[in-house]
């Protein structure tokens, strides 16, 4: 059972001084594309990504991954750190930088699903991370800035996998989750707008 550690941010040191000017612009969420923009070039150019920080965008057909779009489908490539979104009716298409896990054993990839979606979810570690990580909280109120899990969350059919947001906006597009996807706050809340249970999700 993974999740995504629960690091304490410290904000004074975060928005002290000049170093917070350099650290508010490294951490800009960059807009999530939609349907209009699958022209553009696979990266943002107007992000100039770091060695630790990167997504580099490709722009994958649907077709490729899933037999049809039946409750929107969501691909999770776990490579080049981004999630995709198609609706059903192929109206809508969204594409955001992701957070991945930390190391190939704390992957899965494979089909599962949305079956449930949580608004400000609780963090409560597993005791298989609670013996590794003996000072992590037993528990993480919902709403809490040091929530791991962020402001929404979409519960996979995977037993404690899930694609949700972050306060730490320092861990995405970089290996930085215990085997979840994380997305900036401003993302998942829009994904878990457009997703719904039973909504197809792919992660590659």
């Amino acid at each position: 059972m993974q999740y995504d550690r629960p690091d304490r941010i410290r904000r004074r040191a975060f928005l002290g001084g000049g170093v917070a000017a350099l650290a508010a612009a490294a951490a800009m969420p960059a807009l999530a594309q939609d349907a209009t923009m699958q022209n553009t070039t696979e990266a943002d150019t107007s992000v100039t990504p770091s060695r630790s920080n990167i997504s580099s965008f490709r722009m994958p057909k649907w077709q490729d991954y899933f037999e049809n779009t039946k409750n929107g489908v969501i691909l999770c490539d776990l490579t080049s750190r981004a999630v995709h979104f198609w609706s059903e009716d192929l109206t809508v298409y969204k594409l955001y930088p992701s957070s991945v896990p930390l190391n190939e054993e704390l992957t899965r990839r494979g089909k599962t699903s949305v079956i449930q979606k949580v608004e400000n979810p609780t963090w409560i570690p597993t005791a298989d991370e609670k013996r590794r990580h003996p000072d992590w909280p037993d528990v993480v109120p919902g709403g809490s800035p040091e929530n791991p899990l962020g402001v929404r969350a979409l519960y996979l059919s995977w037993p404690a996998y899930r694609i949700h947001g972050t306060h730490d906006t320092r861990k995405i597009g970089r290996r930085s989750s215990n085997g979840c996807v994380g997305l900036y706050n401003e993302h998942i809340l829009e994904l878990y707008g457009l997703a719904k249970v039973g909504t197809q999700v792919l992660l590659i």
